[in-house]
């Protein structure tokens, strides 16, 4: 009889062993070692089997970890089980002992049994069942986690010869670092001369930087094999940037890379892992974080003068991410596939980024009274990639991160005389910014500042200063009054003051001041600004042909005729992983006709020309929608105008929709997303579905009484007699169907309004002028009843507009002058830069109610939202 496992000596085994979530670096480093995440995953069965499952010997349910590198499912007391299987990883390096030596060097598969395969098999071309089930034991598929091929999990699809074979790293080999590169090396055994050859690698490291490299003991060598065409990656990613995004990217990664190619900078910084990759040619940087983060990087490059310096690529989490977008990297990640960004960063182009020394000393003829005893005697940083500031927006940060609470009304001060002098290339600036009287400086390397903002503004307008360049040896000097720093967020900017190759400044009290977003109270000093060096950047690019192809690989028409549709983010969030769904759920807007190599901002123009003739109330025959003879049902064009927040989606090259971020549309072709229908993300669209519709379909058409070869669309009401016209518009139909969560908000009857919404009412549901039920509440002056919807709605309500004069709910608010409604909408993150159809914004509308106190108040708020952008990325 085969003895059972005793399942309690299992548990406490599994309770003292240590479950790797990282990858182990010292010289007892397990080889295929897995990489255990908790992960809430159902519906796939423990990878150990059955016989060696304890959750089925203790018949309850266990956690689960998955494997980022492999990703296979166990149970976590069924992790120590995987050795009776014999089942590793796969390896991320190899031994340097004599045996391996003589092996030929090669990367073998690493195959895996899939209960759930996407794809189809690489042998016979067909798809894989899927099995949803959780009783379903059944394999469907055997793949690598190497190169990701798959087969059939049957013998005329998978053959014996495919075990032994070489694997050839998949799509992305040429930036993965074979595991054959990374080598453990045995330390020396005998201790007389281990001890005779620290002394002598002690000397070294005195007289050398090549001896303190090889003077450190470590377990791990890099051993790069002559290969031109790689571009072998490191990646370093910062978990606490972009909320949870960090921490999942670092999973991925690990599957689609060598893990020890993937670095989490909270486990000491990148600097060990550059001396270690080091040696390695071709060598590119994908730094996963803020714009910090890359900072960071650039000076641990600057400390080990890597000749030449590896460029740096950026995937950016965080918010204000101006050098990223700098580099067209946008600016946020939001749900590309992480295989495409791998692509973007193989083919991306080297650039060079102009970098800056900051070097401070005290003013000695600054007067001994005005000193301040809080103030530093140097600046946090000594060099800056992005820009170098001081006044106004120096201040908000430093109060932000000194009382987490800001207070921009108390700042008042700009740069009097005997306060201030600035040289700029040896010429006296001091009397043109004395004129200007601004309240703010900026000494800006990047086209892009605080979240995306460009205060340099258009070239073009200005003949007297050449165009602003990342890599010129040139930093152009900007000067803000309150107005113009308030107007950067709808496109104003700042004053051009000058372009210049060095600055002296020097101050005679202390004022704010801060350095790539880190910011202080610097003493009166003398700051010298000087170009410091060049960094390599990779700067993304258009895909790699420089004619665009369709989809079915057919150069594009001179002119292409494409369908428009919009999609909600309701729909999106629910669905954007099953596509004809999705499809299925979107909402026509119109059609566009563009040249066949337009990429999407010319895209972006002709959707909102077609936009400009927006009826809020379509008549039948607005609404009508052409169709291609694809033969799919007729759906009725949207009755909504787009929000300004909507953007692009892909829905063409991945197994999944997902959204282009708009600082990157100039990127991509629309052959490359979209075939005959393009798609549009509207965070702010709101569908309204009529009594006998369905999720997938806002609208049903009545086609019946149409003319032949056209569809016309009309909501239709089942409580409408069956002879009677159905209501063409809108307007009809909300006539038909009062909604009684908009009267309850009208009326202010709280009680009522709380008992529909629990009773499942949608508090994004509009009137026929677009207005939400936070207008209506706004309108009626209901404390209550705004402050329920700010704490059970989707903020997008915050910034919704109505149709008839493009108003927020914060307009009206500060319109009728309602103080406290104003402060709680304020203070739930509405926008205080939206204008309404007449330009104004919510001070605005509050000036012209007589109320200057709600102005101000405004007016702070504004500023301080404006600058909040940028700090809350400083604090990454």
């Amino acid at each position: 009889m085969v003895a059972q496992p005793n399942p309690a000596l299992a548990l406490r085994s599994d309770s003292e062993r240590q479950i790797r979530s990282t990858v182990d670096w010292s010289e007892t480093a397990v080889y295929g070692e897995h990489i255990w995440f908790e992960t809430n995953v159902s519906g796939d069965f423990c990878y150990v089997g059955e016989q060696n499952c304890m959750a089925k010997l203790l018949q309850k349910p266990l956690s689960r970890r998955k494997c980022a590198a492999c990703k296979i499912i166990v149970h976590t007391p069924c992790i120590e089980q995987l050795e009776k299987i014999n089942f590793r990883c796969k390896p991320s390096f190899r031994e340097s002992g004599s045996r391996n030596v003589r092996e030929p060097i090669v990367v073998r598969h690493h195959w895996v049994h899939r209960r759930r395969q996407e794809g189809k098999c690489r042998q016979c071309g067909k798809g894989f069942q899927q099995k949803f089930a959780f009783h379903s034991k059944e394999i469907v598929a055997i793949s690598c986690s190497w190169c990701k091929q798959a087969y059939h999990s049957k013998v005329s699809c998978f053959m014996l010869q495919h075990i032994e074979e070489p694997c050839s790293l998949g799509a992305h080999a040429a930036v993965v670092v074979p595991p054959t590169w990374i080598l453990r090396v045995r330390r020396p055994q005998n201790p007389m001369k281990s001890s005779k050859k620290k002394k002598r690698t002690s000397f070294k490291r005195k007289s050398s930087k090549k001896g303190a490299e090889e003077g450190r003991w470590k377990p791990f060598v890099i051993k790069p094999m002559p290969a031109p065409l790689m571009k072998p990656l490191l990646v370093f990613v910062n978990p606490r940037s972009g909320g949870n995004q960090g921490a999942k990217i670092i999973q991925s990664f690990m599957w689609y890379l060598n893990p020890r190619q993937v670095f989490d900078l909270s486990q000491g910084g990148p600097k060990e892992a550059l001396e270690l990759y080091r040696k390695v040619h071709n060598l590119r940087i994908l730094a996963c974080g803020g714009d910090g983060t890359v900072g960071w990087i650039l000076s641990i490059l600057d400390q080990l003068r890597l000749n030449p310096p590896p460029p740096v690529a950026i995937l950016p989490l965080g918010t204000g991410n101006d050098l990223a977008r700098t580099l067209n990297w946008g600016g946020g990640y939001t749900d590309e596939p992480l295989s495409k960004i791998l692509s973007h960063v193989e083919d991306g182009n080297i650039v060079q980024l102009d970098r800056w020394n900051l070097h401070v000393e005290a003013n000695p003829e600054a007067n001994p009274e005005e000193k301040d005893e809080t103030a530093a005697d140097k600046l946090p940083l000594d060099v800056f990639n992005n820009y170098f500031s001081l006044g106004f927006d120096a201040r908000v940060t430093l109060e932000f991160h000194e009382s987490r609470e800001a207070n921009p009304e108390k700042f008042n001060s700009r740069f009097r005389n005997k306060m201030f002098y600035a040289g700029c290339d040896g010429v006296d600036l001091t009397p043109k910014i004395q004129d200007l009287k601004p309240q703010c400086l900026v000494f800006l390397n990047i086209p892009r500042y605080c979240a995306g903002t460009m205060p340099w503004g258009n070239p073009g307008e200005h003949h007297d200063f050449e165009p602003q360049r990342h890599d010129d040896g040139c930093i152009e000097v900007i000067g803000f009054t309150m107005t113009s720093l308030a107007a950067l967020q709808v496109g104003g900017h700042g004053e051009r003051l000058c372009q210049c190759r060095q600055v002296v400044l020097t101050t005679s009290k202390a004022i704010p001041m801060q350095v790539d977003g880190e910011p202080c109270k610097l003493a009166a000093s003398c700051i010298h600004i000087s170009l410091r060096n060049q960094a390599n950047m990779v700067q993304k690019t258009k895909r790699r042909n420089s004619m665009p192809l369709l989809n079915d690989q057919q150069p594009v028409p001179e002119r292409l005729r494409i369908r428009v549709s919009r999609i909600s983010m309701r729909d999106y969030e629910a669905l954007h992983y099953d596509k004809e769904k999705l499809k299925e759920a979107s909402v026509p807007l119109g059609i566009i006709v563009v040249p066949g190599d337009s990429d999407l901002e010319l895209c972006r123009t002709q959707i909102e020309r077609l936009q400009e003739d927006f009826s809020p109330q379509p008549s039948a025959l607005q609404r009508l929608l052409f169709q291609e003879g694809d033969g799919a049902k007729p759906k009725t064009l949207s009755s909504q105008k787009l929000s300004p927040k909507w953007c692009f989606l892909d829905s063409t090259t991945a197994d999944r929709f997902y959204r282009i971020d708009r600082a990157q549309e100039h990127l991509n072709y629309v052959t490359e997303i979209s075939q005959d229908e393009l798609y549009v993300l509207d965070p702010e669209l709101v569908i309204t579905q009529t009594v006998g519709t369905s999720p997938a379909m806002p609208d049903l058409v009545d086609s019946s009484a149409t003319p032949p070869g056209h569809h016309f669309a009309f909501p239709s009401s089942s409580s409408s007699p069956p002879c009677s016209p159905a209501p063409s518009t809108d307007a009809e139909l909300c006539l038909l169907h009062k909604d009684d969560l908009i009267e309850a908000a009208k009326s202010g009857n709280f009680s009522k309004f709380q008992e529909l919404h629990r009773a499942g009412r949608d508090l994004m549901v509009r009137d026929s002028s677009g207005r939400t039920v936070l207008h209506h509440a706004v309108i009626s002056g209901s404390k209550d009843i705004v402050k329920y919807i700010i704490e059970n709605a989707p903020s997008e309500i915050l910034d919704a507009t109505e149709e008839e004069n493009g108003e927020t709910s914060l307009h009206q608010a500060a319109a009728l002058r309602h103080r406290t409604i104003c402060h709680y909408i304020v203070e739930a993150g509405a926008s205080l830069m939206k204008t309404d159809l007449q330009g104004d914004t919510p001070k605005h509308r509050a000036e012209k109610a007589n109320d200057p106190d709600l102005a101000a108040y405004l007016e702070n708020r504004q500023h301080y939202q404006m600058i909040q952008r940028e700090d809350q990325e400083t604090a990454v």
